[in-house]
Order: C-alpha cells, then structure tokens, then sequence
C-alpha cells in the first residue's frame, strides 16, 4: 500500500492524475534566464526610482522648465521655484515623503496590477509558476480573490488614473519648450520629454482595460463603427504590450537622468532652437 500524499502532492503537477516525476522539471534548456533577467530589470528599475523619487535635488531645469515625471506633479511647498506647474496645495512635506507623492500610488498601482506585470513578477519573484512546466514551490493556490491580489481587480480604475498622469505628463513636455532668458526653445531634453510621453501614452492606450473600454460589452460591432474601429487599433497595440512596458521603463529612466544631468550641471542641454 503507498504512503499518504502529502498537501504538497495533492495540488498543481503533484496532483492526482498527473504524472508521477520527482524531479521538479524535465526541461533541459535555460528555463531559469528569462525570470532571472526579469527580477534584475524589474528590480534596478525600482531602486533607481526610489532612490530618485526620495532625494529630492536635480528634478527642475529652471532655464528650460524641464521637469522629471519623477516629481510631476510637485504640488508642495518643498517644491523648488518654478517646478509647481499646478500651485503647491500642499505644505512642505518632511522628507520620507516624495515630492510626486500625489500620483505616484496610481501609477505604482497601475503597474502592478497590469496583466502583463503580474506575469513578470509572478514568474520572476514569487514562482507561481516560473516558468512553463516547471513546478512551482508553493503547495496551494487561491488566485487572487485574497488581500493582496484581489487589489488586481481594481486595474480598470488604475487606468483612469494614469490617463489623468499621462495628461499632466503632457502638459509638462509641452511646458518645457521653453527657452533661457523667456520665449519659445527647443533642446535635446525636449526631444527625450516628448518621446517620453508618447511611448507612456501608447503603453497606457495599449492597456486591456483600454480595449475593454473601447470595445467592450458591445453585441454588435456593426452598429458602433467608430468604437470598433478604436478596438481594433487598440488591439493592434495590445498585441505588443509588454514590450511598451519595458521600454517605458527605459524612458523613464532616461528623461530623468537626463533631467538630473542638465539640472547638476554635469552636462550641458544640447540646443537647437534658443
């Protein structure tokens, strides 16, 4: 008579009716590369913005009104002159708290909760599982109808949020054409702004939550041309959604460095025009 399974061995590849293999997988390639590389990318990208996000120096370019999405919005008076596009509302705030405090939950929430991301760090970070047959450590599964993953169900009101984000990003690119001295003026850190938002905007429009709102819940295509001509487009950007989510994490390192570069003096702005 066999010995009594174990709770371990009664769920996922140990379950009844699945094959009997000791070994956690057969595979004999490099299953292990791609969530490795994940977990160092997700987490460089997440102590740099941290660190970025707290030190509060080098955010605010005063003579071409640059500012890093970092900060934006800086609503408080421990703002430096001129970084406060829309007022300081706020007091000076101590220095645990970031000045971008305001949107910096939405966005970080909209992340994490975006299908895409939940893969990455699913895969990478917790090993549910890490990657195509390979057993997962964990010896059960409650999905995510428990705190914290049954926050991944307010996605679609994250997404909200960052098209609000997205629209004050906008209006700082374009803010920042902006020359020494006053009048109009354009430099290499426009350029970087508004390549920026535009990868920002097709990562936020490419989102599921941004299809479903196109197109969802909608019997007849035929009778909503329009709508289903966004789906459509939106689809099309869907298909290559995490792609968009890697690189706006380059970009947004990118405009910031930059930022932070010109903002110390370490370098120059490049400029074309003013």
């Amino acid at each position: 008579m066999s010995a009594p399974a174990t709770e371990r061995e009664k769920t996922g590849v140990f379950s009844p009716g699945r094959a009997r293999i000791l070994v956690r997988t057969l595979r004999e390639d490099r299953w292990w590369l791609s969530p490795l590389l994940t977990a160092v990318g997700l987490s460089a990208f997440v102590i740099y913005a941290t660190v970025r996000s707290f030190v509060r120096t080098a955010y605010w370019v005063e003579d071409y009104h640059y500012l890093t999405p970092f900060y934006s919005p800086c609503l408080s008076e421990s703002c430096v002159p001129g970084s406060s596009h829309f007022g300081t509302p706020f007091p000076e705030l101590p220095m645990i708290i970031p000045l971008g405090f305001v949107v910096l939950p939405f966005l970080l929430g909209f992340r994490l909760t975006c299908y895409y991301y939940r893969k990455a760090y699913y895969r990478s970070f917790w090993f549910s599982p890490p990657a195509c047959a390979v057993a997962e450590p964990h010896s059960k599964y409650s999905g995510e109808t428990k705190l914290p993953l049954i926050i991944q169900n307010a996605h679609r009101y994250f997404f909200y949020a960052a098209v609000i984000v997205s629209l004050i990003n906008t209006y700082d690119a374009l803010t920042a054409f902006h020359a020494k001295g006053g009048g109009f003026g354009i430099g290499l850190g426009n350029v970087i702004l508004i390549g920026n938002v535009i990868l920002l905007w097709v990562y936020t429009i490419s989102c599921h939550s941004c299809r479903h709102v196109t197109g969802g819940r909608l019997k007849h295509f035929s009778a909503h041309p329009i709508r289903y001509r966004i789906w459509t487009q939106v689809s099309k950007l869907n298909a290559r959604h995490m792609q968009y989510a890697w690189i706006t994490l380059g970009t947004l390192v990118l405009t910031d460095f930059y930022i932070m570069m010109v903002s110390s003096g370490t370098i120059s702005d490049l400029r074309f025009i003013g």
